[in-house]
């Protein structure tokens, strides 16, 4: 039983090793955003990061991970949240994160989408064209700051006093 928990815990460092600190950061925030749903009773942990997407532009950094998560035997309020065992045949969604941060040292968000649900309920047409349609939107994010600022673009005019 050590062992096999040993080789889980060497599992879960590599898969950790693998990701880039915005990438580690996006599945913290999408693991907050799931726990703050009032359905949601017990902890929930990252199972797997499946087609994580980098792209680096002068606008940014887009960031889009599909994250499978798998449901733990610890409720949501408990204390000691390192020692939970993922239970096997519950519940394991499936969210779509999708964020834009721009270039700075400490990177802010700049625009962010993500939708949990279960793995058959993202496989649908619409919500998949959607998931799609909003990150790209995600994506765009902080690209019309590169828009020169030429003169005659903004009118300003001062009122009479009346």
């Amino acid at each position: 039983m050590k062992l096999l928990l040993g080789i889980a815990v060497a599992v879960l460092a590599l898969a950790d090793a693998g990701q880039s600190p915005l990438q580690r950061r996006v599945v913290k925030d999408v693991l907050d955003y799931f726990h703050s749903r009032s359905n949601v009773q017990f902890l929930f942990r990252e199972q797997s990061v499946e087609g994580a997407v980098e792209r680096v532009d002068s606008s940014g950094t887009f960031v889009q991970l599909h994250l499978n998560l798998a449901q733990t035997a610890c409720r949501k309020q408990a204390q000691r949240k390192q020692n939970c065992r993922i239970m096997e045949n519950r519940r394991k969604p499936v969210c779509l994160a999708c964020y834009k941060f721009d270039s700075s040292d400490v990177p802010k968000v700049l625009d962010k989408y993500y939708n949990c649900g279960p793995s058959h309920h993202l496989a649908m047409k619409d919500i998949k064209h959607r998931d799609e349609a909003e990150c790209r939107a995600v994506e765009e994010a902080g690209k019309m700051s590169d828009v020169l600022y030429l003169p005659g673009m903004f009118a300003f005019s001062k009122g009479l006093p009346a």
